[in-house]
Parts: C-alpha cells; sequence; structure tokens
C-alpha cells in the first residue's frame, strides 16, 4: 500500500513538472490521467503493479 502511495505521488509530481516546464497541456493529462484510472479495471492490472514492484525492489537493492 505504501508503494502505491508513493508511486502516485511520485507519478503526480512527475506530470506537474511536464504541464508546468515542457508544455503538457492539460487536456492531455487528463487524458493520461483517464486511461491509467481504466487501465487498473483490466486484466492487464495486475502483470503492470507486478512490474512496477520488481522495478522498485530493484531500484531499492541498488540504493542499498
Amino acid at each position: 500500500m505504501i508503494l502505491s502511495i508513493s508511486g502516485v505521488v511520485l507519478l503526480g509530481v512527475v506530470v506537474f513538472l511536464f504541464f508546468r516546464k515542457d508544455g503538457l497541456k492539460l487536456s492531455h493529462a487528463v487524458v493520461c490521467s483517464l486511461f491509467g484510472f481504466y487501465l487498473a479495471g483490466t486484466a492487464a492490472a495486475p502483470s503492470i503493479q507486478a512490474g512496477g514492484e520488481s522495478l522498485a525492489n530493484l531500484l531499492g537493492g541498488i540504493a542499498l
């Protein structure tokens, strides 16, 4: 659960930075958010979550 919340916060910060610095339009951010929301309800969601957890474990192992 903590990994999910911090992942959401991290992605939110990235989207905010893209919006402010790289010219991401608000409509693009909304479409990306809706895509992620609906993707979370599909059969692909467990695979994507497992991949994210593996990447987080890999990065956590490098930091130690």
